[in-house]
């Protein structure tokens, strides 16, 4: 385990630090980390509600503190599913649901809530969608995704009609009471309570897990080592319009800890309960500490037959027959005496654990998902295994702090220097290749954890298992930030080239769900290094010609009402592709040109995205002869020929538009007044095309094309396509073993980048406009690729609305948006 960056408050009261107060962290699966800390509303001293802080990882400088309203002490923090709403819950029984205002990660507002007056909330966690994807190591090799993630069979905790999974979220509070909040289809709460047993007791600690059968497991102590950790079932149905719970209790288990004579009064309290993972309720970790140490044990709900006397044998044959069984917990491992442990951090990777993945897992020294990490109050952190808890890794302290072996020095500096600088909360990312930590100073860390956990690995094992993960997060969805952390400048064209690979071996339908996902990926790997910054450009290019030309082609409307199987845009892909002809004139004699009859201000309203077409038509064939010069951005889509095929279909759109209204055309400065400039780039294109269609061996461009290319710059003005957003995340300078010393609110850059509020101009990369050096719009920029785009439309036709309408959630790449700061601009 290695420290990728440390950062902390610029002006922290010494005064407001309280050792007891907990704090709590969460990892969405969206890249944003929301964390607490023992810091007070600075603004408004009167004001005494705790802070909610929230930042992607990317850009942890960039803090955005939400006044949470919160009086007492926030005990709990839980992302949903979907990683864009967060559920807080306080010492008084307030639960709040959180969620972006105008879908930015810096702006955040809390439209409802329920409450248990005078409960303390000790437990809470989302309902289960029924959504659960299983991840089988061994079969890493197969070149099929279905069968490397699979989709586990997994009921929702609550469905609506026809089997939709219904919102909503479940609390255990200190007295034993389960409340359950329901999101209805029209926007309403619905809420009930109930006790989890006839005899309410005090709960000092609970946990929360669901069953494949739609169930809800709540496991719960008081906080005694002696006492015994109680599972209850909860099942949430509707009737009548009413929630209803109702709860069963289940086998019970007594820490063995409490039944050795040596250790009965040696660890008093239980202070962790975790569930191995949410979907499995059949395996528990409890820790029992002490003010001296700790102690870990890992138990299994298991299934044993029950022995029948040999009386009821005779007396009832169906017993004879089948004997019967019992639920009944057995301790599966159990460490020796540790420190005492602050905090627990459990893997979200869903890995199989069954024997044969285990052993693939061991062999290949595949790591993530079979560890659980460990801080300790010394300040040293393990990652032990979720299953025998054996020691994989240890870390030294956030401080560098903790006391290696034989370090006789940091011992004394810790009798003598104070409390010890140690973790109170911590998080794994969803690739458990990253932990989140948050110290008793409130300094925020990033760790990243080897996905061998620091074992010596041939370069080809190594790929192979970030190649396996990257495939994860784009079938999952998810961010893969935390893995990127792991990718070496000399490991990125490797791991591309493996990537694309393994994507044509999927089937078609699979191929298009994943066509813009994989081109994000190659984009984020490509900045990790200098030598392939140029086809970052180009992968981020083609996710911008990818969605042109999707929203060209849905404006496209058949002539009839009985329009044939095929869409006007499948139909112009299809005679594209078939007509090699270079005249564009011909290629719009094969089409039904009324289909592509649009009112004037739509198309005058396109002229933006039209111009970014055809500018960057020309930059390819203007650079077509340098194709054997240092790499340089779209020097990729040389060789693409479904780009090109794409380009070429979206010139005869433009060009079928011009005829309609000639104000949509783009707009090229040509040295001769009588030159069609269209027709020249389209033949030119159409020559390159047939170089490398998919169909057909590739081949070189000719000679004479190539000399037509060189003529180019003299017959038309070759513009600078400035395509590329300037990335100033933090992910690429993590590449080194030198952890980075940040500040909340202070703005980092890289070293030697351009400031880009100082004689830089801006570029709406969405609209393809020019902001200026000063712009005074509002913008908004992506925090995976840097895009940036105006938070408001300066545009009021339909027709640009629509393709606004497809970028409000989320970039071209798929990230999330944040109000860019007002200093850089």
């Amino acid at each position: 385990m290695e420290v990728a960056y440390v950062c902390e408050w610029e002006k922290r009261p010494q005064s407001t630090h309280c050792p007891s107060v907990p704090l709590v962290c969460s990892w969405s699966c969206r890249n944003l980390v929301a964390f607490t800390s023992d810091l007070k509303n600075q603004e408004d001293e009167k004001d005494v509600s705790q802070m909610i802080h929230i930042i992607d990882t990317d850009h942890p400088w960039d803090v955005y503190s939400i006044n949470s309203g919160h009086v007492e002490v926030i005990s709990c923090l839980e992302w949903d599913q979907s990683g864009s709403r967060l559920l807080s819950a306080d010492g008084d029984g307030n639960i709040k649901c959180w969620a972006m205002a105008e879908h930015l990660v810096s702006s955040w507002e809390s439209s409802m809530g329920s409450a248990l007056a005078g409960e303390p909330i000790v437990a809470l966690s989302w309902l289960h969608n029924g959504v659960k994807l299983g991840l089988h190591v061994e079969m890493s090799g197969s070149t099929n995704f279905g069968e490397k993630f699979s989709r586990v069979k997994f009921s929702p905790s609550l469905t609506l009609f026809g089997g939709k999974p219904m919102e909503g979220w479940l609390a255990v509070s200190i007295s034993g009471l389960v409340t359950v909040s329901l999101l209805k289809p029209n926007g309403t709460l619905l809420t009930s309570s109930e006790s989890l047993c006839r005899l309410r007791g005090r709960v000092a600690l609970a946990d929360i897990a669901f069953t494949g059968g739609g169930n809800i497991v709540v496991a719960a102590t008081d906080g005694c080592s002696s006492s015994p950790v109680q599972f209850y079932k909860v099942v949430v149905t509707m009737v009548n319009e009413k929630c209803r719970i109702d709860t069963e209790l289940l086998p019970s288990l007594f820490m063995r800890c409490t039944t050795d004579a040596v250790r009965r009064d040696k660890y008093p309290a239980v202070t962790h309960l975790k569930f191995l993972t949410r979907e499995n309720a059949e395996q528990v970790l409890l820790c029992a500490s002490s003010q001296g140490g700790s102690i870990v044990e890992c138990w299994s709900l298991r299934k044993e037959g029950l022995p029948v006397n040999n009386i009821f044998h005779h007396r009832s044959p169906v017993v004879g027959d089948k004997q019967p069984t019992i639920l009944k917990w057995r301790i599966l491992s159990a460490t020796n005496d540790l420190e005492r442990v602050s905090a627990v951090a459990l893997p979200k990777l869903p890995i199989s654990i069954s024997n044969t993945d285990l052993k693939v897992a061991s062999d290949t020294k595949f790591c993530p998902g079979l560890g659980l990490a460990l801080s300790f109050h010394d300040g040293s952190l393990q990652i032990l295994h979720r299953l025998s808890l054996h020691t994989m890794g240890v870390f030294y302290g956030p401080g560098g702090s903790g006391a290696r072996p034989g370090d006789d020095s940091a011992i004394k500096r810790q009798r003598t220097g104070g409390p010890t600088v140690h973790f109170k909360a911590l998080q794994f990312s969803c690739t458990s290749l990253a932990l989140a930590g948050v110290d008793n100073q409130g300094k925020l860390h990033m760790l990243r954890v080897s996905p061998s956990m620091g074992q010596l690995l041939d370069m080809n094992t190594t790929l192979r298992h970030l190649l396996f993960l990257l495939e994860y997060c784009m079938v999952t969805g998810y961010d893969w930030w935390d893995v990127l952390l792991h990718v070496q400048p000399g490991m990125v064209h490797s791991l591309v080239e493996k990537l694309h690979e393994e994507y044509m071996r999927q089937n078609h339908a699979l191929q298009q769900v994943l066509a813009t996902r994989i081109v994000a990926v190659k984009a984020s790997l490509c900045k990790l290094s200098s030598a392939t910054a140029a086809r970052a450009c180009d992968f981020h290019a083609k996710l911008l010609l990818m969605a042109i030309s999707s929203t060209f082609k849905s404006l496209l409307r058949p002539h009839t009402l009985h329009s044939p199987d095929k869409s006007p845009g499948d139909r112009l892909s299809e005679i594209c592709s078939k007509n090699t002809d270079p005249d564009i004139d011909k290629v719009m004699l094969n089409l039904k040109t009324e289909e592509f009859v649009l009112d004037g201000p739509p198309l005058q309203s396109l002229q933006q995205l039209i111009q970014w077409v055809g500018d960057f038509v020309l930059y390819l064939l203007a650079n077509l002869p340098n194709q054997g010069s240092i790499v340089r951005p779209g020097f990729g889509f040389l060789r693409d020929g479904s780009s090109l095929g794409m380009l070429r279909e979206m010139m005869v759109m433009i060009r079928i538009w011009g005829l309609l209204n000639p104000g949509c055309l783009p707009v090229y400065t040509a040295i001769s007044d009588g030159q069609d400039s269209m027709s020249l780039l389209f033949r030119l294109l159409s020559r390159l095309w047939l170089c490398s269609r998919d169909d057909g061996p590739p081949q070189e461009p000719d000679e004479s094309l190539v000399d037509e290319c060189c003529l180019l710059p003299s017959q038309l003005l070759v513009p600078s396509m400035d395509w590329l957003p300037v990335n100033d995340g933090v992910i690429v300078r993590l590449q080194g073993k030198l952890p980075l010393r940040l500040q909340f609110g202070k703005y980092w850059s890289l070293a030697g980048q351009l400031d880009r509020g100082q004689g830089v101009q801006w570029m709406d990369n969405l609209r393809c406009l020019h902001l200026g050096v000063c712009p005074t719009e509002d913008s908004k920029a992506c925090t995976r690729c840097g895009c940036v785009t105006m938070r408001r439309s300066p545009n009021k036709t339909n027709a640009m609305k629509q393709w606004e309408q497809r970028w409000i959630k989320n970039c071209l790449c798929g990230g999330l948006w944040r109000r860019i700061p007002p200093t850089l601009t």
